[in-house]
């Protein structure tokens, strides 16, 4: 096989700065995280706070109930 002769040369290793580790662990964010989650055929309503909402069919109306459950 022919080399490349085209192709753009990589820069080495040593030119890309390692990660940073930060001083702090990020937090979570403040109040209530709210998702949906799946179970079988069902949506339910998750919170980071332990709460679940009620099994529906209706992905909408989960997500309303998450809505509901973080404004109040």
């Amino acid at each position: 096989m022919d080399p490349h002769t085209k192709a753009t040369p990589a820069p080495p290793v040593t030119a890309v700065p390692l990660p940073r580790h930060p001083a702090e662990p990020p937090q979570p964010p403040p109040g209530h995280h709210t998702s949906t989650a799946e179970r079988g055929s069902f949506c339910l309503a998750v919170c980071s706070c332990g709460w679940t909402g009620p099994a529906r069919r209706s992905r909408d109306l989960a997500r309303k109930d998450a809505t509901g459950h973080a404004a109040g």
